[in-house]
């Protein structure tokens, strides 16, 4: 079976802002995924939950209305009302307890650095403005995924949401059908991005 093949994973964008989220873990890593979290969903709600919570996190959080610490051991009730679950505990049983709890539940699970515990990775994102790509190398390098990263912020140019926005307005105007609207569109998406690269 090749690798393209083989890579399951389905792409999807989660509004995190309108579901509920729990962080297990206090350290650096759960620092990690928190400012992953929030840097690209600020008015996400999440709840956090670690035996000791950095002063890093602490004072990161303060920005952030949404978010609430718990310092304690995590609990099974932690996963009542919950959507998504992230963990950055550095404790193997805990983590495959919490995997556990949440199957039995049916929510999404992510485990820090442990890909056959993860319903889900948090891939690299390059962003900009309206304009969103994630990025996965199917957990097998982190590392490639954060250079494929930056040359894509370096690529892309900062003018692309504008672009974005005009696209918009003009989508809203055009009449016809489907169709008709894809091919006008797509005129426009090649005449545009061919003026930015004449720049």
């Amino acid at each position: 079976m090749s690798d393209q093949v083989s890579n399951q994973l389905f792409p999807v964008f989660l509004q995190l802002n309108r579901l509920q989220t729990l962080l297990v873990g206090g350290g650096n890593v759960a620092l990690e995924k928190l400012t992953a979290l929030l840097g690209n969903s600020p008015h996400a709600s999440v709840k956090v939950v670690g035996k000791e919570i950095s002063r890093e996190i602490r004072v990161f959080t303060r920005a952030y209305p949404s978010v609430t610490l718990y310092e304690r051991a995590f609990e099974n009730a932690d996963l009542d009302g919950v959507d998504v679950v992230v963990v950055a505990a550095d404790n193997a049983d805990l983590n495959v307890h919490i995997r556990n709890e949440s199957r039995k539940r049916h929510l999404l699970i992510n485990v820090a650095d442990k890909p056959d515990l993860c319903d889900f990775y948090l891939g690299s994102i390059v962003k900009k403005g309206n304009l969103k790509l994630g990025i996965s190398t199917n957990g097998k390098s982190p590392t490639i995924a954060k250079r494929i990263k930056e040359l894509l912020n370096e690529a892309l140019p900062e003018e692309i949401d504008e672009t974005l926005n005009y696209m918009s307005q003009l989508r809203d105007l055009l009449k016809g059908d489907f169709a008709d609207k894809v091919r006008t569109l797509n005129a426009h998406t090649v005449s545009l991005l061919a003026s930015k690269d004449e720049k």
